[in-house]
């Protein structure tokens, strides 16, 4: 209502780069301009303001219903507000005040009583005190708490762990044939198995997955280490949007253990019992080892899944009956024909 009778109102003015904000008193939005544009050496011609909050244009018959000491920002021609999001946006760029936002937030937490004010604070610090950049355990000391003296870098910390991974894989298709009865069937299943390590082998275990040097089709994550969330293996993608770059911290480090490479397909309840099924008749030769090695070790079923995603229940989904055995070559064929026109000849 001041506007009304001439009275001059109290706001404060920012532009859309800087933090700091300057207190001006105007009687209507026409002033306020001319003055905001010469405390922040903005051109005039062109020049408006918005609420800082949510973007809405402060127009003159707006301007006399704000508050006192509204927070605005004053921009020029070509530039666009659309609220507090930019702000954090700004904030949370690489670089940008990250050491002030850290010693900030250390400070807010040690008196916070909010539970979520208390996780948006530790998770604004968890992301803030990225040393993501660092590589070796020289550069690091912390990142490398509890990690094996051989290794010296952290990729190939991360790489070993994918490793291990996969080769928990391998143990749980190895403890298969303690259920097998008959030894023909064993024997050929121990065979299978032997051909399926040695391809891993040939792929290092696909160690690559977790190895943020490899080439970007390889790794599951980016240059600089950071991995997302497929989802779970009924969803194409994280509907929580779940990311973490254990590169950044120990903490980060030792919470990634948790994410899961996840069998879409399940590997105890369908992908070995399919196998052993296909021995039952056939020799390993027979069968698409290829098939099953990429179900059981390679992205075409796995999907990295934050531990949230990870649905233990039965996924109920099946190999593909047309893969399971290998196609007869040209050469067999050739053979099945001419024994089938001999035996028509008698």
């Amino acid at each position: 209502m001041f506007g009304l009778f001439g009275k001059n109102k109290a706001v404060k003015i920012r532009n859309c780069d800087q933090n700091r904000k300057y207190g001006v008193a105007a009687k209507d939005v026409k002033e306020l301009l001319k003055k905001g544009c010469k405390i922040l050496q903005l051109p005039l011609s062109g020049a408006h303001v918005c609420l800082y909050s949510d973007g809405t244009k402060v127009t003159e018959e707006f301007f006399p219903t704000l508050p006192d000491n509204t927070e605005l920002v004053l921009l020029s021609r070509d530039q666009t507000w659309s609220g507090v999001v930019c702000d954090i946006g700004q904030l949370l760029s690489p670089g940008r005040y990250s050491d002030g936002l850290i010693e900030a937030a250390k400070g807010l937490l040690s008196d916070e009583q909010s539970p979520k004010r208390r996780k948006i604070l530790t998770d604004l610090l968890l992301n803030l005190e990225d040393r993501s950049e660092l590589e070796s355990r020289e550069e690091d000391e912390d990142w490398f708490k509890g990690v094996d003296a051989r290794f010296k870098t952290k990729s190939a910390y991360m790489k070993y762990n994918c490793e291990s991974r996969i080769r928990g894989y391998v143990k749980e298709v190895d403890d298969a044939t303690k259920s097998i009865q008959k030894a023909k069937v064993k024997a050929e299943f121990l065979k299978a198995s032997k051909c399926l390590v040695e391809m891993l082998k040939t792929a290092k275990y696909n160690g690559c997955y977790f190895d943020r040097t490899e080439k970007e089709p390889d790794r599951l994550c980016t240059r600089e280490g950071w991995f997302t969330c497929q989802g779970s293996f009924d969803q194409e993608v994280c509907q929580s949007f779940h990311s973490i770059n254990p590169y950044g911290s120990r903490e980060s480090r030792i919470i990634f253990s948790t994410w899961n490479l996840d069998h879409r397909i399940e590997k105890k309840r369908s992908v070995i019992p399919a196998l052993v099924e296909a021995l039952q008749k056939h020799k390993s030769a027979d069968v698409n080892l290829n098939y099953f090695y990429r179900l059981l070790f390679t992205r075409e079923n796995l999907k990295l899944v934050h531990i949230v995603c990870h649905k233990k229940g039965a996924h109920n989904l099946l190999c593909d009956t047309k893969k399971i055995f290998r196609q007869a070559s040209n050469t067999d064929k050739g053979k099945q024909q001419a024994k089938g026109k001999k035996r028509r000849l008698v």
